[in-house]
């Protein structure tokens, strides 16, 4: 491998003449030499695409053989500012926010896919696990919630409840709208700050959550209104489990960083992975918006018979597996 002397002395000279076209179209002069000499610049902004390409690579390089911070930074600076050129015409914060939706959002969870698969081991398994145990033995529902809640969750999903019977007017929607969003974020803020104590914290939220999903799920069989828990968490259950795994994932990452930093300072490795991880939050919160809406306003309505409401469950499952596994492929630079 080789050393960060050898990295940069090889690739120096596609970083200055992605910084002399990045300048050049900010309207900036700058004399910048190598080795006593001007960086040979590309004549017009046809190289800026490829130029660009190279320092993302070089960027994913240096960060994967763990190079001294200031290097990765100064390539995580024109790497930006490269971006930040190539894309300024297609139009200020609402394009920087399409792009973030339609690449880079699900290109960076496709990076770090192995830590999102630990984030939903994490969390599918133990509810799994839990599940088989009260479907087997019932009276284990009581080591998770106690009495009063038990009885609240059967009222809930019963014949007459209001969570998916649409027993719910348009002014209760609008405020359960208000404290599914509390309850989400708050579910996804405890994923992943808690990764900040070495990843056990994560860990901890991911089984827990889990084993809460597990136990409801399995008491409400029981209790034959499990088709009515599905109807209803089947279409937001999309967005809001993806996200909380999403949290799980950053805070793994945050925890990574801390546990294993290499050859950086913790801290410096620490600021490295928040880089990423915060923008994955982002996506996430998006997605506990989204899921929020439709538990509101979808999932407890009778908008549909109860089959078109898993049909619909079933294609927003579909949409959001897609998304992360396809979307950003083809228009990638």
């Amino acid at each position: 491998m080789m050393t960060p002397n050898e990295f940069t002395h090889r690739y120096e000279k596609d970083w200055q003449q992605l910084e002399t076209l990045i300048d050049g179209a900010r309207g900036k002069i700058r004399a910048r030499a190598v080795a006593g000499n001007p960086p040979e610049a590309p004549a017009d902004k046809s190289a800026l695409p490829a130029l660009y390409r190279r320092v993302c690579q070089h960027l994913a390089l240096a960060r994967e053989r763990h190079y001294p911070l200031a290097l990765i930074e100064r390539l995580d600076r024109i790497a930006l500012a490269g971006h930040q050129t190539l894309y300024a015409a297609r139009g200020g914060l609402a394009g920087n926010i399409a792009r973030f939706v339609t690449r880079d959002f699900p290109a960076l969870v496709r990076e770090h896919a192995r830590l999102f698969w630990a984030a939903n081991a994490l969390f599918y398994l133990p509810a799994l696990a839990m599940a088989i145990l009260v479907y087997l033995q019932p009276e284990m529902v009581y080591s998770i919630f106690d009495e009063y809640t038990v009885r609240n969750f059967e009222e809930m999903y019963g014949s007459g409840g209001t969570e998916a019977s649409g027993g719910r007017d348009a002014e209760s929607n609008l405020g359960m709208f208000g404290v599914y969003i509390y309850n989400n974020t708050s579910i996804g803020f405890q994923c992943f700050a808690s990764g900040l104590l070495y990843g056990l914290g994560t860990l901890f939220f991911l089984v827990l959550n889990g084993l809460i999903f597990g136990t409801l799920t399995a008491h409400l069989i029981h209790q034959e209104s499990a088709a009515r828990l599905f109807q209803f968490v089947i279409a937001h259950g999309a967005f809001e489990l993806t996200a909380i795994t999403l949290c799980g994932m950053a805070g793994l990452m945050l925890g990574g960083a801390l546990i294993a930093p290499g050859r950086r300072r913790r801290v410096e490795a620490l600021m490295a992975a928040a880089r990423p991880a915060i923008k994955i939050v982002y996506g996430a919160a998006a997605m506990f918006f989204i899921a929020a809406f439709i538990e509101a306003f979808w999932s407890s309505g009778a908008y549909l018979p109860v089959p078109g409401k898993f049909i619909v469950g079933g294609l927003l499952w579909a949409l959001v597996a897609a998304y992360f596994l396809f979307m950003g492929k083809r228009n990638a630079p």
